[in-house]
């Protein structure tokens, strides 16, 4: 009984846990799930078994881990056993059972988490050339590049973006396009594949 006690208290903290750093739930705090989940446990027993469990949760999902990367792991975590770190396979146990029911949906938060707002959602674009006006007035002739930008938060209805530009704009575009490309390069130590030709 008392086994199966620690797995429901300990399914309860990952849940907590869950909730405060991938779900962004204010209500959840430490104190709460102490006074919930480990009444008994000193506080500095539980801010070491949370500090412990919120670290694991953490390496486990920012490695979205599998079933067999998630098996090696919690398996070196129970072989540290000995120096008082580790965890016990029960605790180990509760992990796995844990992480298969909710690796989509934390999977899915941390998405979202890493997505800037307001987001691209769509661009079209096309190329109207105009003639000129009735007089045969030259000036206000050429191709002009159309470019309609869709933009929007999650939950809300799209914003529009609509620009018009000349050849010589789109080709200033085009550079600018190129030299954030090369700093991207510079930044990730990719060089530009040059040509065999060169």
């Amino acid at each position: 009984m008392a086994d199966t006690d620690a797995a429901k208290s300990l399914s309860g903290l990952l849940n907590g846990i869950t909730q405060k750093v991938y779900y962004s739930n204010p209500e959840i705090t430490e104190e709460l799930l102490k006074n919930e989940l480990y009444p008994e446990m000193s506080q500095d027993e539980f801010s070491a078994l949370h500090e412990k469990m919120r670290g694991l949760l953490k390496s486990i999902a920012s490695a979205d881990m599998d079933q067999g990367q998630l098996d090696a792991f919690l398996t070196a975590q129970t072989k540290r056993r000995q120096g008082g770190a580790g965890l016990s396979s029960e605790q180990a146990a509760v992990l796995t059972r844990f992480w298969k029911t909710h690796r989509p949906k934390v999977r899915e938060a941390l998405l979202n988490q890493s997505r800037w707002e307001p987001a691209l959602r769509g661009v079209s674009w096309r190329v109207d050339v105009q003639a000129g006006d009735r007089r045969g007035d030259a000036a206000h002739s050429g191709a002009v590049a159309l470019v309609e930008i869709e933009l929007g938060r999650t939950g809300e209805s799209s914003e529009f973006v609509c620009l018009e530009m000349d050849e010589s704009k789109v080709n200033l575009l085009l550079k600018k396009m190129a030299d954030i490309q090369q700093s991207i390069d510079r930044i990730v130590h990719r060089s530009p594949q040059k040509s065999e030709e060169a």
